[in-house]
């Protein structure tokens, strides 16, 4: 499973690339807003540290304006993937990204028959999300199980980005799935390495290292 940091946050998202733990990154307008930088100026030094995709999306709602900033967002760095909502005009959009080989992911994936429509436009990416499916009380890692199922059945390319992701459980739950990539804040992707148990064993460690009284350096 490829891990992609849902963050404009470069000092988040070095730490973890350093510890090889970054595959891409995604952003979007709020995470833009959340940095206080400017679009093209963060996305341009996100690109240069991080050697997969990232996402950086338009924010037009037309065809014709989407592919206008796609393209000026694709001149930023050889490895942006363009991102566009998945709306009848962002699917004509990614089309037209496709045909150029532009990467692209289609995000705002809310049911199967959306990922199907991002599939057959060519998108390199989508993304369904699934912690706002959970808000309206539905499950969201039924949706990525609809998704693999079909995708699987026909062969399509698309590889399934699973956003939204607000706990472990539900990176635990995905992969289980077999989503391709799951997109998620840096706190949650730390939040992996935690357990009550390792910190409860290591506490009993270091009370039994201190009473031998020894040192290792």
């Amino acid at each position: 499973m490829k891990f992609f940091v849902d963050s404009a946050d470069v000092a988040a998202i070095r730490e973890l690339n350093d510890l090889g733990m970054v595959d891409g990154v995604t952003t979007n307008p709020s995470l833009i807003l959340k940095s206080g930088r400017d679009i093209v100026e963060v996305t341009k030094e996100i690109c240069a540290m991080v050697k997969g995709p990232v996402s950086a999306e338009v924010v037009a709602t037309g065809a014709k304006e989407m592919i206008a900033e796609g393209l000026r967002l694709a001149r930023i760095a050889p490895n942006i993937a363009i991102k566009v909502p998945l709306t009848w005009d962002g699917l004509t959009a990614c089309k037209a990204f496709a045909a150029e080989g532009h990467k692209v992911n289609v995000t705002l994936c809310f049911s199967a028959a959306q990922a199907i429509l991002a599939a057959k436009a060519g998108a390199a990416f989508v993304s369904p999300f699934i912690g706002r499916l959970d808000d309206i009380h539905l499950d969201g890692t039924d949706l990525i199980a609809d998704i693999r199922t079909i995708y699987d059945n026909y062969g399509f390319k698309t590889e399934i980005l699973a956003a939204s992701i607000r706990s472990v459980n539900h990176i635990v739950e995905v992969a289980r799935i077999g989503a391709d990539v799951i997109t998620a804040p840096p706190a949650v992707i730390k939040s992996m390495a935690s357990h009550p148990l390792t910190d409860r064993g290591l506490e009993q460690f270091l009370a039994d290292w201190a009473r031998t009284g020894q040192k290792i350096v």
